[in-house]
């Protein structure tokens, strides 16, 4: 495997080797659990942003999905993703699109949808100064309505819509769901121990699904507060690549 200026291999899991651009944004825990929060197994799926194609990936390699879209606007990435999939044999499963999620139309619909969008509005925080990583974290290309909008093109009626979010932006992004006829289900709020405030959300919306959600229990990524140790329930992610049921519909 040859790799280009500012590109490292990581190996992460599921027997998984990431090439991963270092100028980026990198794998992390918010791509780990949303991979595990997907449940059930879906003959399509498609992928908004997909940066590396890690969660598309992990999703293929525990057999959630058959096949996936995966939408990048970035070219740079686009062709990562599939050097990614080719690195890892998913060469015949994965395919990346270049493409703008807002201008995106399907040629037919599938049955879940994916997302870890930008998340910061263009106005707040400090935009970085590195475009890749500006483009990741800032919705210089689409607003999480339009990532909604998009998803709901995509699906099929009772089709899963899965996100990962910052739990300050929450109510817009219940907005968004439901503006784009994605009614929330399922709810989990992320802290880092139990004194923490929660720092991730994660949502399964269904399609013209009628209204009540169930709220789980908060997932506890490490068990105290020096924050060394991971939780019964993380470890259970890690190892099983799935939420314990406690967290299922």
């Amino acid at each position: 495997m040859e790799l280009k200026k500012n590109e490292r291999l990581d190996y992460v899991n599921d027997d998984i080797e990431l090439i991963q651009n270092t100028e980026g944004l990198t794998f992390g825990t918010d791509a780990l659990l949303l991979a595990g929060y997907i449940n059930g197994k879906y003959e399509r799926g498609i992928e908004l942003g997909g940066g590396t194609g890690i969660i598309s990936m992990l999703l293929l390699a525990r057999g959630k999905v058959d096949k996936i879209e995966c939408l990048e606007i970035q070219n740079e990435y686009a062709e990562l993703i599939e050097r990614n999939a080719e690195h890892n044999g998913f060469a015949e499963r994965l395919f990346p699109i270049a493409k703008d999620v807002r201008e995106y139309k399907p040629e037919r619909e599938c049955e879940i949808v994916f997302t870890n969008p930008p998340y910061m509005k263009t106005t707040s925080g400090r935009a970085n100064l590195d475009d890749k990583k500006n483009l990741a974290r800032h919705e210089v290309a689409g607003t999480i309505y339009d990532f909604c909008k998009s998803g709901t093109r995509a699906l099929k009626y009772g089709g899963s819509f899965a996100v990962v979010y910052r739990p300050d932006r929450l109510i817009d992004l219940i907005d968004a769901l439901r503006g784009a006829n994605l009614e929330p289900k399922r709810m989990t709020f992320v802290h880092a121990n139990e004194a923490s405030e929660p720092s991730m959300v994660l949502i399964e919306a269904k399609k013209g699904g009628k209204c009540g959600l169930k709220l789980t229990k908060p997932l506890l990524i490490y068990k105290n507060k020096d924050n060394k140790e991971y939780s019964d329930d993380m470890n259970f992610i890690m190892n099983e690549g799935s939420f314990p049921k406690e967290y299922k519909v």
